[in-house]
């Protein structure tokens, strides 16, 4: 097996458990750094394809999302 088959198929299981972690989270905290690993992991999909741009472009805005829907969901989530 080479170094890129055996990356890929590390990647793609960190982005299906984060994903399915992503779904099975109740605390929505949780869920966005769960949807953080699973945007660094596709990240990692497009450097293996050789797209850096949209690797980069993919970190980039959904890091920012990603953020505010960190701080939107830490607002108006109640306290435990």
């Amino acid at each position: 097996m080479s170094l890129e088959l055996v990356l890929f198929f590390v990647l793609a299981a960190m982005a299906v458990g984060g994903a399915v972690s992503l779904i099975l989270q109740r605390h929505p905290i949780h869920s966005a750094l769960s949807l953080i690993v699973v945007m660094v992991a596709l990240a990692g999909l497009y450097l293996l394809l050789g797209a850096e741009f949209i690797a980069a472009v993919q970190i980039i805005v959904y890091a920012g999302a990603i953020m505010v829907l960190f701080v939107l969901s830490s607002c108006f989530s109640t306290p435990a």
